[in-house]
């Protein structure tokens, strides 16, 4: 086979893991009963609690709309949302105990099967590994950026 064989191999393999992801996501969302932005700040405070201005930053959203997202999220049970105790004019959230319990139950056997899956490949083949889901991360959010700067020339040229 070609390099140019296996570079659209490998490709095809990215695109189709990006979507089974994906599907993994869509799937906890439905059980959730939460929308896929929602899924996302679910996401983002998993591992801390973070400040409204933090979730809106890392799932890319106007303060106003993480604020919505929040409130809901609140409602729903998922997040609490208490004053930073550092500045009280901020307000921190976290997921509920309830919440993490059911993210494990949901995610947990997927990283279990994600690491289990790992383990048969070499030191050498990891890094091989590491180093393209960091650059191509890198690449997606780049081409991200790149589209959401193409929004004023959405109504130029589309109906």
């Amino acid at each position: 086979m070609s390099k140019q064989s296996f570079v659209e191999r490998a490709a095809r393999a990215a695109e189709r893991f990006g979507s089974a992801a994906d599907a993994v996501d869509a799937a906890a969302a439905d059980l959730l009963g939460v929308n896929r932005t929602d899924l996302r700040i679910l996401g983002a405070v998993v591992e801390r609690a973070l400040t409204a201005g933090q979730v809106a930053d890392t799932v890319g959203l106007s303060p106003a709309a993480a604020t919505t997202a929040i409130q809901r999220l609140v409602a729903r049970g998922y997040l609490t949302r208490e004053p930073d105790p550092d500045d009280r004019r901020r307000a921190v959230v976290e997921l509920t105990a309830a919440a993490r319990r059911r993210a494990e139950e949901i995610y947990g056997p997927v990283g279990e099967a994600g690491e289990a899956e790992l383990q048969r490949f070499t030191a050498a083949e990891l890094e091989v590994i590491a180093d393209f889901l960091e650059h191509g991360r890198a690449l997606q959010l780049a081409q991200a950026e790149r589209i959401r700067g193409m929004a004023g020339a959405r109504d130029q040229e589309l109906p």
